[in-house]
């Protein structure tokens, strides 16, 4: 099964190809500021490396957010318009989730927290399980410290990893936190692959989507509907 996945939530934007959930090839941008642009030609990179084509792919996976609000309807957009053209299912991935996999205990909780800007992080609680990761409560937008204090009260005594891409952004936060025992670990900003794998288990389960049911997980709206509310 090849896999083409697509990650735009974040600058640290993508693309990777996968066969049975390993990584064949990977693209990505350090600092995507135009992705719009880009996506394709990092797509065109993938297959003319490695000798295929859309047409060649079993499934389209892409981060369905939250993350950018640009960058989330360009990878939607782009990712429905292929699985229509080529009759293909798509694997509809959270970015918190991808994050959460890179550092997942074998029991307890992983809280996934990405950064949102403008003071806030996106953030989630996943509890482990013999059937993977399972949310727990639903993703949020926050001051980190404010996902702190909801998290601890969540988790009560039950051990929790704190993964996340930019470790920088949440020490402080975490040593004045309830939960400031807990293991931080640092996890790529490279979604991509992450997604590619989590889709290939949906693959597998047969919880796969198709164009018109695909929709994007925004957790805020975009700075144009906030700005139309506020006038």
């Amino acid at each position: 099964m090849y896999i083409l996945s697509t990650d735009t939530s974040t600058r640290a934007s993508g693309v990777a190809l996968l066969h049975d959930g390993g990584v064949v090839d990977a693209v990505f941008e350090a600092s995507a500021a135009e992705v719009s642009r880009q996506l394709f030609s990092w797509v065109d990179l993938i297959f003319q490396r490695n000798d295929m084509s859309l047409s060649d792919c079993d499934v389209f996976a892409v981060a369905s957010g939250p993350g950018s609000f640009t960058g989330l309807r360009v990878g939607l957009a782009a990712v429905k318009a292929w699985a229509e053209a080529y009759a293909k299912p798509i694997a509809a991935i959270g970015a918190l989730e991808a994050i959460a996999t890179q550092a997942a205990p074998q029991s307890g909780f992983v809280a996934a927290i990405l950064d949102a800007r403008q003071g806030q992080v996106f953030g989630a609680l996943f509890e482990a399980s013999k059937n993977g990761l399972l949310p727990s409560g639903d993703q949020i937008l926050a001051p980190v410290s404010a996902f702190l204090d909801q998290a601890s009260r969540r988790v009560a005594d039950s051990p929790v990893v704190i993964a996340t891409p930019t470790v920088e952004l949440i020490e402080r936060a975490v040593d004045d936190s309830p939960l400031r025992r807990s293991m931080v670990r640092g996890v790529s900003r490279e979604l991509a692959p992450w997604i590619g794998r989590l889709a290939y288990v949906k693959a597998r389960e047969g919880k796969l989507v198709d164009a018109m049911t695909l929709d994007a997980l925004y957790v805020r709206h975009s700075d144009a509907e906030l700005y139309w509310k506020d006038s």
